[in-house]
């Protein structure tokens, strides 16, 4: 697989969710929630915020692909995330997991222990966050240590590089890592990205958005080119954003502005670097 094939099949998915409007319900933290639902539009997707069981399970039915996010649990989602997962296997659809704040209480702890019999198509999060599910999960991530992890990572993206494989191949899904270079791979194949702007750690939201825009290219691409198109366009409007803006008010604005607008050209000149994994 060359940088040109997959640049190819990540400008596909740009135009195929800006012509399709694929319906992504999410369940995401309070906190960023109208963020997510604007990067969801931005992108071509049609959003819908939810966290009732009935009507979790109404839309994941007739979704095109759905986010889970953990960042601030509900108790009432002790019923609706097992009910929703359970929809999504049946009908076979996409969804997207940002495992934030794993480790962080027994409610937490045993909702991630339960999507390991029906593990996500793409999961998303910081390297602390991706090591610590593999512990949990009881794969190889190659460290091995207790603790919450949350928001900010203390991990590189390249010590979890082998957790991020060995979950994807668990899943046959794929893996997204943020940091200052994102690492995207499916156990096969590892892609690494390049850009971005450090604006994004001065608003809240970018980690859970950027969760719900790949759940938006998981509806119309596989599970590796939903998370190598979100975290390259993600670093497309974000160097672009930093470009024009202020402060973090102006750039946040800025940003969904330039997710709006991605160019064939933007894409064709993004940096990434495909590497493969040895069996």
């Amino acid at each position: 697989m060359t940088e040109q094939e997959l640049k190819e099949q990540i400008l596909a998915a740009v135009l195929k969710a800006k012509e399709t409007n694929p319906l992504t319900p999410s369940i995401t933290n309070t906190v960023t929630i109208n963020f997510v639902a604007n990067a969801q539009l931005a992108v071509g997707g049609s959003a819908a915020m939810i966290y009732l069981p009935d009507e979790a399970e109404t839309l994941a039915s007739i979704g095109s692909s759905f986010y889970i996010n953990m960042g601030t649990l509900l108790p009432v989602y002790a019923e609706t995330l097992p009910r929703v997962i359970r929809v999504l296997k049946d009908n076979n659809k996409p969804w997207v997991l940002d495992p934030v704040g794993i480790g962080a209480g027994a409610l937490r702890r045993s909702l991630l222990l339960s999507m390991k019999e029906c593990p996500p198509s793409v999961i998303r999060g910081n390297a602390s966050e991706i090591i610590a599910l593999a512990n949990l999960w009881e794969l190889d991530s190659g460290i091995t240590r207790d603790g919450v992890r949350g928001v900010d990572a203390t991990d590189s993206v390249e010590s979890a590089r082998k957790a991020a494989v060995a979950v994807a191949r668990f899943t046959q899904g794929s893996v997204s890592i943020s940091g200052e270079e994102d690492l995207v791979t499916d156990g096969k194949y590892t892609v690494i990205l390049k850009g971005g702007s450090a604006m994004c750690t001065k608003i809240t939201g970018a980690g859970c958005s950027l969760g719900g825009v790949t759940a938006v290219y998981a509806a119309v691409a596989s599970p590796f080119v939903a998370g190598l198109t979100a975290s390259a366009v993600y670093n497309i409007a974000s160097e672009n954003a930093q470009k024009n803006c202020s402060g973090p008010a102006s750039f946040q604005v800025a940003f969904l502005d330039n997710l709006y607008s991605i160019t064939k050209e933007q894409v064709d000149n993004s940096e990434i670097c495909v590497e493969t994994e040895e069996l």
